[in-house]
Parts: C-alpha cells; sequence; structure tokens
C-alpha cells in the first residue's frame, strides 16, 4: 500500500519552492504571535487555549490539510500527468494510500509541530495545553489530508472549494452553529484535547466515542472513495 517512488515524487512537489513558502508561512507566523503574547501578557493558560484553538487549530491545520491535500494529487490530474504515473505497474489503491499517507506527513509537520512549539512558548504546556492541542492537530491532519485528496480528484477547483470549506465551515460555522459543531472536523479533534487536558479549559460539542468514529469514518470513505474516482480516471483515459 505504499509505493516509495510514488512518495519521493509527491514530496517533491509539495515541497517545491513556491508551496513550501507558503506552507512556512502560517506556522511561523503562530510562533511569532505566541512570542508576541507571551512577552505582552506572560503565561496565561486560556490565553494560550484560545490562541491554539482560534488560529492554529481552526485556521492553520485546515487550510495546511488544504495544501497539502489537493497538492498531492489535484495538479497532476489538471496538467494530465498523472497518465504516466497511472501507465506504471502500480495499484490505483496504493498510488492514493502513498499521497495520503505523504499528504498527512507534510500537514502533521507544518501543523502539529509549529502548534507544540507556540504552546510551550505561551505557557509552557500548563495544564497540558500545548499537548492537548498538539493531538488534535496530529488527528486532524489525517482527517483533512484524506478529506482534501478526494476533493483533488473530484474537482479542478479543488484548492478554492477546500479553502471555502475550510475559511467559512470549520472557521466560522464549524465554530458558532450549533448543528454545524457536530459536521466539523475542528470539533471531533477538540474531543481528544478536552481528553488530554480535562479540566473545562477546553470543550467540544461532540463527544469522545462520536469524534473517533467520524474521523475514521471519514477518512476510510474518503480514501475508498478517491481511489474509486482514480480507477475511473484510468478507465476512461484508456479508453
Amino acid at each position: 500500500m505504499y509505493d516509495p517512488t510514488v512518495a519521493r515524487l509527491t514530496y517533491r512537489a509539495l515541497l517545491g519552492r513556491r508551496r513550501a513558502a507558503i506552507l512556512f508561512l502560517l506556522p511561523g507566523l503562530l510562533v511569532l504571535i505566541a512570542a508576541a503574547v507571551r512577552m505582552l501578557n506572560g503565561a496565561d493558560d486560556q490565553v494560550a487555549a484560545d490562541l491554539l484553538g482560534g488560529f492554529a487549530l481552526a485556521t492553520m491545520v485546515p487550510l495546511i490539510g488544504v495544501i497539502a491535500g489537493t497538492g498531492a494529487i489535484g495538479p497532476e490530474i489538471d496538467d494530465g500527468s498523472i497518465v504516466y504515473l497511472l501507465s506504471k505497474p502500480v495499484k490505483r489503491s496504493t498510488i492514493i494510500t502513498t499521497k495520503l499517507i505523504v499528504a498527512i506527513a507534510v500537514t502533521m509537520v507544518f501543523s502539529a509541530v509549529p502548534t507544540l512549539i507556540a504552546g510551550f512558548i505561551l505557557n509552557g504546556n500548563g495544564q497540558q495545553v500545548a499537548v492537548a492541542y498538539t493531538v488534535a492537530a496530529l488527528v486532524a491532519s489525517i482527517a483533512y489530508s484524506a478529506l482534501f485528496l478526494l476533493l483533488g480528484t473530484v474537482s479542478r477547483h479543488a484548492v478554492v472549494i477546500g479553502l471555502v470549506y475550510a475559511l467559512v465551515w470549520e472557521a466560522l460555522f464549524g465554530s458558532l452553529i450549533s448543528g454545524a459543531k457536530t459536521l466539523s472536523v475542528q470539533q471531533w479533534a477538540l474531543a481528544l484535547a478536552q481528553k488530554v487536558t480535562g479540566d473545562g479549559l477546553i470543550t467540544s460539542e461532540v463527544g469522545l466515542t462520536t469524534a473517533v468514529t467520524l474521523l475514521v469514518s471519514v477518512t476510510v470513505v474518503a480514501t475508498w472513495f478517491a481511489g474509486q474516482k482514480l480507477r475511473k480516471l484510468t478507465l476512461a483515459g484508456e479508453e
């Protein structure tokens, strides 16, 4: 289910100069903001939770997920270069899972790691806030990568749709409207963060069991469906 050559090509595409600059921008901004807040406000658990929840988890993680998830396959489909990859003796399911693994790894590195660093800067991991949001960023990275990889296989406008989802649904509706919160990756991830802190500092509208079930289900279904779409794309090309 993993092909080193496909992985190398995907890493090269995701970490090219232009995308790498974008990927470093948000994490760098988070760390800078965390340092400024710490200097001006001192160590405060609630401020740390608000910043990590409002900026890192609600904005940075989904945006990086959009870049990594759609970028893992979307450009290849758009410019037609995917045909060369599909002509190789590699299973289509292996192509999808390999690209998903790469997208997850890139999203985790550029979201979870800076979240942990920012958390320690803000309050030295007081009440496990840094670790809690790092766990949330890690699990959210998996679901976002699967969703946006699927989006990259079904639409030529995957980046635009992904940005609308990340900025409108997750950052706005998923945070403010109670009904939408149940269908928010952010809220699912917060359920695990809440379990880590366990003192009411971090809250989620979704129960832990429900959150884990939805995270796993969405990841598996999105990956499977992406594989099906890629298989149909192969057949269309052969015809």
